[in-house]
């Protein structure tokens, strides 16, 4: 099936090789907004800042970030500083370190001067990868969703938290690739929309996006997900993730976990929707992963107003939980589906698991 690629302008590397263009995803609803970033320093900060977000952009944008530090300065020296100030942007989405490292390889042996033209190419690369994979995914997710619809007449109820969507990637996204493709079907579905506090990723890009797109939804506050499932109008729950480990156990935005054991409870069927670059397989489990924990701005003051809290009531703040892989259904990856297991993962990818 021929369906053009959603593409909403989220990462752009300029001709010249000199910037990178992104769409400013703070700014989203209300404002669609296009940054040119010229500098390594200037990269690192959209990322931390939240401006490029999702694991797989965050990958690529820190990709072409390396290769603007090479221009300015191919040296060894310059390769490891800017390597270490992309990596500390943000410690928990695999995608960054993978990303950079696959650059570092890239041009370590070869002369400065070649440097920051190769890396340059190799991130396009990456980005380029990014929208092949996660169509293949889209693919064997669709299979899924086609099999739940089951040829009824009513829309197929999918619920999804965070964004994990095309303004996450460079096309497709992750969790919405397979509903992009069963919308261009014809396949009636329609989307709830968790709201993701504290960021509220979901209702203002994840909404923004389906809208965008025309896909049917409809926004929820985090907390009603699970009385959805219990009322039976939740068909699937699709996520995507910022880093899985080689047992299976899926790291995503804070209230992942909360919505895996209200589908577990409710038997509604959960998948994570896991390019293969999300994997760590340094990783055992997921007591592993380095959670990122947030400024506590962004509880106390989500609009940039005035405080919800009394002043200086303490706030915790993890912008991600672990979902143990025995709670899930399944991984959808661009090579399938498989069990959330680490003997799943290795029916997918034995070259990987098996070192």
């Amino acid at each position: 099936m021929h369906v053009e690629t959603p593409d909403l302008g989220t990462l752009r590397g300029a001709p010249a090789g000199d910037h990178i263009e992104i769409l400013d995803q703070t700014r989203l609803p209300h404002v669609r907004s296009t940054l040119s970033l010229f500098t390594v320093t200037e990269a690192a900060h959209a990322i931390r800042a939240m401006q490029v977000r999702g694991a797989p952009l965050i990958g690529a944008t820190a990709a072409y970030g390396l290769a603007l530090a090479l221009r300015a300065d191919p040296s060894d020296a310059s390769l490891a500083a800017a390597h270490a100030l992309l990596l500390a942007a943000r410690p928990t989405a695999v995608n960054l370190r993978w990303a950079l490292d696959r650059i570092r390889h890239k041009v370590a042996g070869l002369a400065p001067s070649a440097r920051a033209a190769a890396a340059w190419a190799e991130a396009g690369t990456i980005a380029a990868e990014d929208i092949a994979t996660n169509r293949a995914l889209g693919d064997h997710g669709l299979s899924i969703l086609e099999r739940l619809a089951g040829g009824r007449r009513e829309p197929l109820q999918i619920l999804t938290h965070c964004n994990a969507g095309a303004l996450a990637t460079l096309g497709w996204g992750t969790a919405t690739a397979p509903i992009y493709l069963a919308h261009a079907a014809g396949l009636p579905l329609h989307v709830w929309v968790s709201e993701t506090r504290p960021r509220l990723q979901g209702a203002r890009l994840t909404a923004w996006e389906l809208g965008t797109l025309g896909v049917a939804h409809t926004l929820i506050v985090d907390a009603a997900g699970a009385t959805l499932m219990q009322a039976a109008r939740v068909d699937v729950v699709l996520v995507g993730a910022d880093r899985v480990s080689r047992n299976g156990d899926v790291c995503n935005k804070i209230g992942t976990y909360e919505k895996a054991l209200a589908a577990k409870d409710n038997d509604v069927p959960m998948y994570a929707c896991v390019p293969s670059s999300t994997i760590d397989w340094t990783l055992a489990t997921g007591a592993e992963i380095t959670v990122e924990e947030r400024d506590a701005s962004e509880v106390l003051d989500p609009a940039d107003g005035e405080s919800i809290a009394p002043h200086g009531t303490p706030v915790h703040n993890p912008a991600f939980d672990v979902t143990p892989g025995r709670l899930l259904t399944g991984l959808i990856t661009e090579r399938g589906l498989c069990a959330a297991s680490a003997a799943g993962l290795a029916t997918l990818f034995p070259e990987l698991a098996h070192g």
